[in-house]
């Protein structure tokens, strides 16, 4: 199985520490975020890694560099030109993630020890065009599902928007987005659809999700709270805690 990191992120949470370094090679108990990701990942069977670059590009190709690609094949996508996020960025990498099989989609900002091969079997299992990990989460965007995990949509409780506009919120289950996401190969024609004709344009994949649930088969997975830890460590205080969180792992 195929797995893209998301490492091309400015860290603007994160600053001073992301003036001189990718929000990705931030250290967690010692060692680069990209790192635990990438470790994780093959330590979940998955071997074939593309990673996307942005800010300070050039220290992530050499990190991976004198890493010697942890023992794996690892691609780097590019985007020192212009920051794709996380669709735009998706779509770029097909070259390397099209094919046959499922591919994970793991933020390099997530701290988590979820089992990732159980996600991307339940993935399997229901033959969704995507799977997305969620949680019951304080926040203020949450994506919106009925009993079966299948997504309808997405509502944003600060600004009372939802996508699509008339939908009965109060029918569903909200629940939190993890940044993680197994997707199929089918997605990319959604993708290209959405992108329209030309160049990739910089798009996120959030609205994609929420616009597309109608058309597309995209699941939730929400694995009981109490059988994995997970932390989003890309602001200063989530980083301190991941600490002591994962400190003695």
């Amino acid at each position: 199985m195929k797995g893209m990191i998301f490492a091309a992120g400015m860290g603007t949470r994160l600053r001073p520490l992301t003036d001189d370094r990718p929000k990705a090679l931030v250290e967690v108990c010692g060692t680069p975020m990209l790192e635990h990701v990438i470790l994780r990942m093959i330590n979940a069977g998955i071997e074939d890694i593309v990673v996307n670059v942005h800010h300070l590009a050039p220290m992530i190709k050499s990190f991976l560099e004198v890493n010697d690609d942890f023992g794996i094949t690892i691609h780097v996508s590019d985007e020192s030109d212009e920051l794709l996020d996380t669709g735009g960025g998706i779509l770029k990498a097909r070259k390397w993630l099209d094919g046959d099989d499922p591919f994970l989609v793991h933020n390099a900002d997530i701290m988590t020890d979820l089992d990732l091969g159980e996600m991307m079997d339940e993935h399997v299992r229901t033959g969704a065009d995507a799977t997305l990990l969620v949680a019951e989460r304080n926040t203020s965007r949450y994506l919106l599902f009925d009993n079966n995990m299948k997504m309808h949509g997405w509502e944003n409780r600060k600004t009372g928007e939802t996508i699509p506009e008339v939908i009965d919120v109060n029918a569903f289950q909200a629940l939190a987005f993890g940044g993680i996401h197994v997707l199929s190969p089918s997605i990319f024609s959604y993708l290209e659809k959405w992108n329209g004709d030309g160049e990739i344009k910089k798009f996120s994949i959030t609205p994609f999700y929420a616009t597309s649930a109608s058309t597309i088969d995209i699941r939730g997975y929400n694995p009981s709270s109490d059988s994995y830890r997970w932390l989003d460590i890309g602001k200063p205080e989530t980083l301190a805690q991941a600490a002591a969180m994962f400190g003695n792992n």
